[in-house]
């Protein structure tokens, strides 16, 4: 593979969606700068596996790929590696995770989510960065009725912190954009699911405890849906979006133009109902489930769909894996990996 001579530094590259990126990025040509501190939310040992797949990967095709084990509060660590590397596009995809999580332990996404953020714009600033991608969540959206979710609906009602967290890194790109003259883009990722997902995220719960013969526990007595998203279809979005820079050029529906912040809902489109989801499953997996049927749980939300349209006029984006193909991909991808 020909090198194209630019850098990519993705922060998060350890975790679902950041370890897909960083071979989407090798598989282009790019030299790829991946930082993740492994933390213990989760399995450690499915973030250890997914950098052995993309050690793998790039010493087979002797793709340009360098990983740094540290916390992007570190601001030092952090300022030497922006230093050494000179990365003309950064991705952060690092984050704590997980709406429930930040009830109970909501000190870690001040750390991660808000200081770590800070130090990711301030180093792009100063260090002449092209471009800056990082994840925003399609929690931003709270409670809202007004189907299907648009970029251009307010978002000041959070439900959880992490969401609170995340409206706060759109706020803080918006005004680092404004002042700096910095092209950012936040991408609203809308429920990413497929091989190598993560075990706090429903397909892994419920497909454990569906193997286990254990109940599955479906909340809201089963009045939810997610606009489900395929990790493919997550990838090429974002790949595309790094490579497209805002500009004050660009004829775009909505904001100041002279703002080079875009922010897009990624997702499929087209909400599933959670009880269909896990029919799915069951077929997948040959077991039907036990259900445990609950109120909602503090800080969830019942419905979530995204509107592409945005994206679609940006870069062409349209989902291509349906629901079915999606959730038989995973399901075989679990039974090879944990059976």
């Amino acid at each position: 593979m020909m090198q194209n001579n630019e850098t990519v530094l993705i922060t998060g590259a350890a975790g679902f969606i950041g370890s897909f990126l960083v071979k989407r990025f090798l598989k282009s040509g790019y030299k790829v700068i991946g930082i993740d501190n492994i933390n213990s939310y989760y399995d450690k040992n499915l973030k250890l596996k997914r950098l052995e797949v993309i050690k793998e990967y790039s010493t087979k095709n002797k793709f340009s790929w360098f990983f740094y084990e540290i916390n992007i509060e570190d601001k030092n660590n952090m300022r030497k590696i922006f230093l050494e590397t000179k990365p003309q596009i950064v991705v952060n995809l690092a984050a704590q995770a997980g709406v429930r999580y930040s009830i109970i332990n909501p000190s870690s996404y001040v750390k991660s989510n808000l200081l770590g953020f800070s130090n990711i714009l301030e180093l792009c600033q100063t260090n002449d960065v092209r471009h800056f991608v990082y994840a925003s969540s399609s929690s931003v959206y709270g409670a809202s009725k007004e189907y299907p979710f648009s970029e251009e609906h307010n978002v000041n009602t959070p439900l959880s912190f992490y969401a609170a967290t995340k409206i706060s890194n759109e706020m803080m790109a918006h005004a680092y954009s404004n002042i700096y003259k910095l092209p950012i883009t936040g991408l609203r990722f809308f429920t990413v699911y497929g091989p190598w997902g993560r075990p706090d995220m429903a397909p892994m719960i419920f497909a454990d405890k569906i193997l286990q013969k254990k109940p599955i526990t479906v909340f809201n007595h089963g009045k939810m849906s997610r606009d489900f998203t395929f990790i493919s279809d997550i990838i090429e979005g974002t790949f595309l979006c790094c490579l497209k820079v805002p500009s004050p050029y660009d004829d775009y529906k909505f904001g100041n133009p002279s703002i080079l912040h875009r922010i897009f809902n990624i997702g499929n489109g087209n909400p599933v109902k959670l009880l269909y989801f896990v029919e799915l499953l069951e077929e997948a997996l040959s077991i039907k489930a036990t259900k445990v049927f609950e109120n909602m749980q503090p800080g969830d939300v019942e419905s979530t769909y995204a509107s592409t349209q945005n994206l679609e006029d940006w870069i062409s984006y349209r989902p291509l894996v349906p629901i079915k193909e999606g959730v038989n991909k995973f399901a075989n991808w679990y039974l090879d990996y944990y059976q």
